[in-house]
C-alpha cells in the first residue's frame, strides 16, 4: 500500500493555477487568442468606418464626418472622412477575414494615432465628463500593434493563403 502523500503536480487546484498563471501557451491556443482578438478589433473597426461612410449603426454619414473633420483642421474635409472611413471599413473586413492583417493593423494605428492626437487628447485618459478620452484609443493601438507583430494566427486567410503558396514553392 502506497503511504506517501499525494503530489501536487497532479491535484486539481495545481492545475487550475498553472492555467491561471501559466505564461506557456500551445501553439493552438495562441492561435485561438489571435482569432478572437482579430474578430473584435475588426467589429470595432468595422462599425466605425461603416457610421463614418455609410450611417450605419447609428453613425452621421460622410458629409456630416467631413464636416468635423474639417472643423478639428483636418482638411480637406471630405478626403479625411473617406480616408479615415475607408481605413477602419476595409482594416475591419481585413481583421474580420484575417487576410493582409499587417497591414491593415499599420493603417488601424496610424488612423488611432491622428484621433488621439485631434480629437480625445486634450480630455485626458478617462475624464469624467461626457467627452471621451483616449483609453479606447490606446487598447485598440495596443491591440492592432499585436496583429502586426504576431500575425492572424492560423485561423485566418493569411494562413490559408501562405499554407498554399508554400505547397505551391
Amino acid at each position: 500500500m502506497n503511504t506517501a502523500a499525494p503530489t501536487m503536480s497532479n491535484s486539481p487546484g495545481r492545475k487550475w493555477l498553472a492555467l491561471a498563471l501559466g505564461t506557456r501557451s500551445t501553439s493552438r491556443a495562441t492561435d485561438l487568442a489571435l482569432a478572437v482578438l482579430r474578430l473584435g478589433l475588426g467589429w470595432i473597426f468595422f462599425v466605425y468606418g461603416s457610421q463614418k461612410l455609410f450611417g450605419w449603426f447609428g453613425g452621421p454619414g460622410i458629409d456630416p464626418t467631413a464636416s468635423f473633420m474639417a472643423s478639428i483642421g483636418l482638411k480637406p474635409g471630405t478626403f479625411m472622412a473617406y480616408l479615415s472611413g475607408i481605413i477602419e471599413f476595409g482594416g475591419g473586413i481585413a481583421m474580420l477575414l484575417g487576410v493582409a492583417v499587417r497591414l491593415a493593423a499599420l493603417a488601424l494605428v496610424g488612423d488611432m494615432v491622428m484621433a488621439m492626437i485631434k480629437v480625445t487628447a486634450e480630455q485626458g485618459l478617462h475624464p469624467y465628463t461626457n467627452a471621451p478620452g483616449y483609453g479606447l484609443n490606446v487598447a485598440l493601438i495596443a491591440m492592432a500593434i499585436v496583429m502586426f507583430l504576431v500575425g492572424a494566427g492560423r485561423y485566418s486567410l493569411d494562413s490559408m493563403l501562405e499554407r498554399r503558396l508554400v505547397a505551391e514553392g
